[in-house]
């Protein structure tokens, strides 16, 4: 077995949240396994909650981490015609559109009971509204976000915010969350139809602002901290791959400058190594409580998204 179909199989034998089941499944869409992308989504509709949220297990609090299954279920409701995949889509939207708790702006809260603004939500919600063809609706969640996360000063999004306080919860400029945020903006700029060029462009502006300051922090290795400026936290292999998924793509597409590509493959080369015999990514930032390097199915997911786009660049 291969170390990208090692990486597969281990994914698929990992415990998985509503977002961890999310992440999976669009990572097996974009790399063309159809059928197990579809087979996830499944799964994401038998555990769809009473109010709409997919993918739940016992009592979640998150809000927009189940929406992260929503382009692989749009893409089973049209591969298969299957009514159960449609009415799941129903009951999803009109948790959106209706029940999910959100601000004065109408930006979605990232905790049922809290009102607090998560970096992770740009990569939860707006593809798949963008997806679903809710192009503005998609861009008025990303600007919500940005407006709350965007630290000026870093050119890097905080961690958390909260929209009671007007306070920052966590003001770390996250790895991961900044990954979130970054592949998050390409799926949506990749699902835009072209006579929204000025989208287009804000959001390859909000994507290379990322890339730009965190590239002043890459490591020798290849790699970044988990809090991207503060070299006293861990060294995560995940932030990496979540860029060079990002970079990776961006050239492919023609939107993103090739001076990139470097940076990137130097990421991709450093994951490469991070793989153990069984297929586990290893020194990502970990579950379950992502305070410490180790493992965790997003880890998994962005491997097989990197690689995926990586293989797709070389055939261009």
């Amino acid at each position: 077995m291969d170390q990208l179909q090692s990486v597969k199989s281990m994914l698929l034998a990992m415990q998985r949240y509503p977002w961890e089941q999310g992440v999976c499944a669009q990572a097996f869409l974009e790399c063309g396994d159809e059928e197990i992308a579809i087979q996830l989504a499944r799964e994401a509709a038998h555990r769809q909650d009473d109010d709409g949220r997919p993918a739940m297990l016992a009592d979640s609090p998150t809000v927009t981490d189940p929406i992260s299954c929503g382009e692989p279920l749009l893409f089973a409701a049209k591969k298969t015609g299957d009514p159960l995949f449609t009415k799941a889509i129903a009951a999803m939207d009109q948790y959106i559109d209706e029940l999910a708790p959100r601000g004065g702006d109408g930006t979605l809260y990232h905790i049922v009971d809290k009102p607090e603004f998560w970096v992770d939500s740009v990569y939860m919600l707006p593809p798949y509204l963008a997806a679903a063809g809710k192009y503005d609706a998609a861009m008025k969640q990303i600007n919500g976000y940005w407006k709350a996360l965007f630290l000026p000063e870093k050119k890097l999004l905080a961690h958390m915010y909260d929209d009671g306080k007007k306070s920052f919860i966590r003001a770390d400029v996250w790895g991961v969350g900044n990954g979130w945020a970054i592949a998050g903006m390409a799926r949506v700029r990749g699902s835009l139809p072209d006579e929204h060029g000025a989208w287009k462009g804000e959001l390859k502006e909000k994507i290379t602002a990322i890339l730009d300051a965190a590239l002043t922090f890459q490591r020798p290795d290849g790699l970044f901290h988990d809090v991207i400026d503060d070299p006293s936290t861990f060294v995560d292999t995940n932030f990496a791959q979540m860029a060079a998924y990002t970079v990776f793509r961006g050239v492919r597409e023609g939107w993103l400058d090739e001076k990139y590509l470097a940076p990137a493959e130097k990421m991709r080369d450093a994951a490469l190594t991070k793989v153990d015999r069984y297929g586990m990514v290893n020194d990502v930032c970990g579950s379950p409580h992502f305070d410490a390097a180790g493992q965790a199915p997003e880890g998994q997911a962005f491997y097989i998204l990197m690689e995926n786009e990586y293989a797709k660049l070389r055939r261009s």
